[in-house]
């Protein structure tokens, strides 16, 4: 099925299913411990192995030697395998760096070895006897002593943007910000670890795994291991946590690949927490500079956002100015991006990678400029939105709903009480109100599934799909069941197998809308096969409580199946309507803090949230991506920073003590609001993300609150209170 005209009247708009707040089908599993992830998939009849890695201790180099003969001499090691033995691999099409194989290093905690022996313990324990000789060569790993060194990317990844006289219109404005942001290396810190079981059946591989998408990653599998992709059969059904972290292929699965293969029998690989910040992707950093110009009526006249980044070799770009292209109005405007070599750990997608780290500035400069123009944060922001792309004027957003968002975020959270900066206190704690508008792009993959109609009248949904924790298996089930008109508990959902169709995996907010059409254009092929096997007309058949009708005949779906079943396979592609509308979700984060007067404690005292993000699929489970997303907002603005250790090249905090990210006790009431619309440009069902949207703006709404609370602006995340406690004796 194609998309490329505006959806129309169809099953999902009854919204009997579809819309409701439905608990999690998959909750009972997972709260009871019967959700099998990667790690934990086991038969008492097969002999596991398991498998500990080594990286490399050095950032940058090569391998001269690799001494693994006290490792294969100890107790339960059953092989050693080492990147010399394995030797130079093609590496897969989403990764910038080799996974593991070969002599060359090009990052610290490289896979360089797995030792597989008969239980962790003592993988662990053999790994520690491996001696390696290194050629260690000179790096690049502080990126802003790398700046300057920075170039300008192929034209593939849009680095440069241009409307008008920025320049003439800056310099000719009443009133001007120009102001340098920073924002530094995170990690995803998911709960569970990259995990993979591999197992070979002659030269057919099964792995086990942990992956956002069963396609990406089992292409690039195949890649690197030198097999054709159909020999390898990937499941990954239950995932816990990935942020993007494990969108691409990661080393976990190699090694249990070539573990399991010396081996001669399955092997289990996790990788250690240290190996998750060093050895796999990370947020990376930025250097950003803003530029703005408005006139003393506070209309934006000109804005400029520049920003750096640093990766390895033919990496990417940290996107951090994507949002400043299109958010707010203005006719003169330039975006650029220039990327530094960096021999750090590769850089790559972690949550609302590009808005994310670009909002935390962009969204502190918009405050800035307020408080220059006298004029409220939130009245600013409205006074400079925009219905259309500002870059292209012809081109209207498709749906665009930023300033209800704003106007009823203000009106709930009681902006109106907001005062002048570090006069609001209670006792030893200022107390400080702050804004930021959230925004994140609808993207759109195609996607595939199968249904599947039994005997009983069950519905089966199959497709690739992955449950990253966001509610995949009950959002799908909600859809076949609207679209077949039955209740939830008659649709089982199966995802995260290779066998099924492909779907769009999870990620960059695009799961949910974009898997739940392909399940619905399967369920059109299914709608169609049930009426032509019942001699209905597809154009007046009603799926309905079990029941199939058309004019005054009524049959049951179960007997529409007969003693074989029925089954409707299809995806969704998508037309031109992204590209004739800009697509994008819209949002307003607000924040109330309180900083300790003499320590610089900062406390989050409420948080609130309104999204205008399309239809909503389940309130339930957008609310719980939604508070999740504020929760990791509230880490990017307080405490997450990858420590870098520039003269050795890696991140030394590398585990979850030095490493820290909210808890329970950090975050108090959080309260999600969701507009009502529908976007038929996005989908048929009229739906868009809304994960993503929940964390972009929120650290600068903190470090906005913390400003109005104290006095004191930071634009170096994270906002720490030894930036903070030189500023607070004068407001004290």
């Amino acid at each position: 099925m194609k998309f490329d005209k505006p959806a129309t009247q169809n099953p999902i708009d009854q919204m009997k299913v579809v819309g409701q707040p439905i608990p999690r089908i998959d909750g009972q599993l997972k709260t009871t411990g019967r959700a099998m992830y990667a790690y934990e998939w086991h038969d008492p009849n097969i002999p596991y192995a398991y498998g500990y890695p080594l990286g490399a201790s050095i950032a940058k180099g090569r391998i001269r030697s690799i001494d693994s003969s006290k490792a294969k001499k100890a107790p339960g090691v059953i092989s050693v395998v080492t990147a010399l033995d394995v030797g130079k691999r093609e590496k897969g099409k989403f990764n910038t760096a080799n996974l593991f194989g070969g002599d060359e290093v090009q990052h610290y905690h490289q896979a360089v070895a797995v030792v597989v022996a008969e239980t962790f313990e003592q993988a662990r324990a053999a790994a520690s006897l491996i001696k390696i000789d290194y050629e260690v060569s000179d790096g690049s790993f502080d990126l802003k002593a790398a700046k300057d060194t920075a170039v300008k990317p192929d034209e593939k990844q849009q680095p440069d943007t241009a409307v008008g006289d920025f320049d003439g219109a800056f310099k000719a404005a009443q009133v001007t910000l120009d102001e340098n942001y920073a924002t530094p290396d995170q990690s995803h810190s998911m709960m569970e670890p990259h995990a993979s079981i591999a197992a070979w059946d002659n030269e057919k591989l099964t792995v086990w795994t942990s992956s956002q998408m069963i396609d990406w990653w089992r292409s690039d599998l195949a890649t690197t291991l030198g097999i054709d992709k159909d020999d390898i059969h990937l499941m990954s059904p239950f995932i816990g946590g990935g942020f993007g972290g494990k969108l691409f292929l990661r080393a976990d699965a190699v090694l249990a690949a070539f573990g399991a293969k010396a081996a001669g029998r399955p092997v289990k690989v996790a990788l250690p927490r240290p190996f998750i910040s060093n050895n796999t992707t990370h947020r990376p950093a930025t250097i950003q500079r803003i530029r703005i110009g408005a006139g003393r009526d506070g209309k934006i006249t000109a804005i400029a956002h520049e920003s750096w980044s640093g990766d390895q070799p033919g990496g990417q770009l940290e996107t951090a100015v994507n949002q400043t292209r299109l958010l707010y109005a203005g006719q003169n405007r330039m975006t650029a991006m220039r990327l530094a070599t960096l021999h750090l750990p590769e850089g790559n997608a972690m949550r609302a990678p590009g808005e994310a780290p670009g909002l935390m500035a962009l969204e502190i400069a918009i405050d800035e400029m307020a408080e220059k123009l006298g004029i409220d944060p939130v009245e600013f922001r409205i006074l400079n939105d925009t219905q259309v792309d500002p870059e292209k004027p012809e081109r209207p957003f498709s749906q665009r709903n930023l300033v209800g968002c704003l106007k009823l975020g203000a009106e709930r959270f009681g902006w109106s009480k907001r005062g002048k900066p570090g006069l609001r206190r209670e006792g030893n704690w200022l107390i400080g109100l702050g804004v930021a508008a959230a925004f994140r792009n609808n993207l759109l993959l195609p996607s595939a599934a199968r249904v599947r109609l039994g005997q009983d009248g069950t519905v089966t949904v199959e497709t690739d799909m992955t449950d990253i924790g966001t509610g995949s298996y009950t959002i799908i089930a909600q859809t076949a069941a609207e679209m077949l008109g039955l209740p939830v508990d008659r649709v089982a959902v199966q995802l995260g197998d290779s066998r099924f169709p492909v779907s769009a995996g999870s990620g960059g907010q695009f799961g949910a809308n974009c898997s739940t059409s392909g399940v619905y254009a399967a369920c059109v092929k299914l709608r169609e096969a049930i009426a032509q096997k019942l001699g209905f007309n597809t154009d007046d058949v009603v799926f309905e409580n079990g029941q199939v009708r058309s004019g005054n005949r009524s049959v049951a779906l179960a007997d529409a199946a007969g003693p074989d079943g029925l089954s409707g396979e299809d995806g969704m592609e998508w037309g031109d309507l992204s590209e004739t509308h800009q697509q994008s979700t819209f949002g307003a984060h607000f924040v109330e803090v309180g900083v300790d007067i003499a320590t610089g404690e900062t406390r989050i005292r409420r948080m609130l949230a309104v999204c205008a993000a399309g239809r909503i699929l389940n309130p339930i489970t957008a609310r719980s991506q939604v508070i999740g997303a504020m929760t990791m907002g509230v880490g990017g603005a307080l405490s997450e920073e990858l420590a870098v250790d520039t003269r050795r090249g890696f991140f030394v905090n590398h585990d979850l003590a030095g490493y820290e990210v909210p808890v329970h006790a950090d975050i108090p009431h959080q309260e999600v609001i969701f507009m009502d619309e529908a976007d038929p440009m996005s989908s048929p069902l009229k739906a868009k993300g809304v994960g993503e949207l929940g964390l972009c703006g929120v650290s600068a709404a903190v470090a906005n609150a913390i400003f109005n609370a104290t006095g004191v602006r930071v634009r170096h995340y994270p906002v720490t209170l030894d930036k903070l406690i030189s500023g607070l004796p004068d407001v004290a």
